[in-house]
């Protein structure tokens, strides 16, 4: 992807730097889905994130020195998320539905010290893994748009990217992101795919989903699985004292 931005130059021609940077808010839109049937569609996201393009170009100065795709990424996202919140898009049954399962979690792991796996959710729930799956996803999503009435911080925890940037090449994270690598190695199939295609290869929830042959709807509730299934041995590792 080309940066309109050249060292040197002031002048920015707005438009172009629009059109040429469609592919960034596609690929965008591609890395991010929602599980809302009927309710949002990837166009809605991708107007949403037009907005934020459009902004993004509208307030860009070349003169900082910054490339056009960095300054506008956080922007396109953050449109989308602003969107987001202002729809408080998770349906009164879901959000009760997740209410329950983070109690459910939390009682587990009171009883057994640890938070269970979406199979013993499942089981202790009466329902399916496919279910849990669900609502650990809307759980995710929840969190990336920072909904009111969202899950806890504990229980949010458990289905976000646990990733984190380095700011002091310190021990305790060099442990943690050893620990990642182990319990990535450790993820069942399809899991284990879906983490190395979207994380090591950047594959759109789409083009995972072909290789899958499944929905990007269920790509990004097999990601949301793996996600807890990693943060839950991270926390196994690192219990809270």
């Amino acid at each position: 992807m080309t940066d309109a931005f050249v060292p040197g130059t002031v002048e920015v021609d707005r438009d172009k730097l629009i059109l040429d940077h469609i592919p960034l808010l596609q690929h965008i839109v591609g890395r991010m889905s929602f599980d809302s049937p009927g309710r949002i569609q990837r166009d809605d996201l991708f107007g949403w994130g037009m907005r934020g393009l459009i902004e993004a170009a509208d307030a860009f100065e070349p003169a900082r020195g910054l490339q056009f795709s960095t300054f506008a990424y956080p922007r396109i996202r953050g449109a989308i998320l602003d969107e987001l919140r202002a729809l408080d898009f998770l349906p009164r049954g879901r959000r009760d539905r997740l209410r329950e399962v983070e109690r459910t979690v939390a009682e587990l792991e009171q009883r057994h010290g640890t938070p269970p796996t979406p199979e013993e959710l499942a089981k202790h729930l009466d329902t399916t893994t496919e279910e849990i799956d669900e609502v650990l996803h809307s759980a995710r999503v929840a969190c990336w748009a920072s909904l009111e009435g969202g899950p806890s911080e504990e229980f949010g925890a458990l289905v976000s990217d646990p990733r984190s940037e380095d700011p002091v090449g310190s021990a305790e994270w060099k442990e943690m992101k050893a620990l990642l690598v182990r319990a990535m190695g450790d993820l069942p199939e399809p899991e284990k795919t879906v983490i190395t295609l979207y994380y090591a290869e950047e594959l759109l929830l789409k083009e995972i989903g072909e290789i899958l042959g499944v929905t990007e709807s269920r790509v990004s509730q097999i990601h949301s699985r793996a996600l807890y299934r990693l943060n839950r041995e991270l926390k196994k590792a690192h219990p809270v004292a």
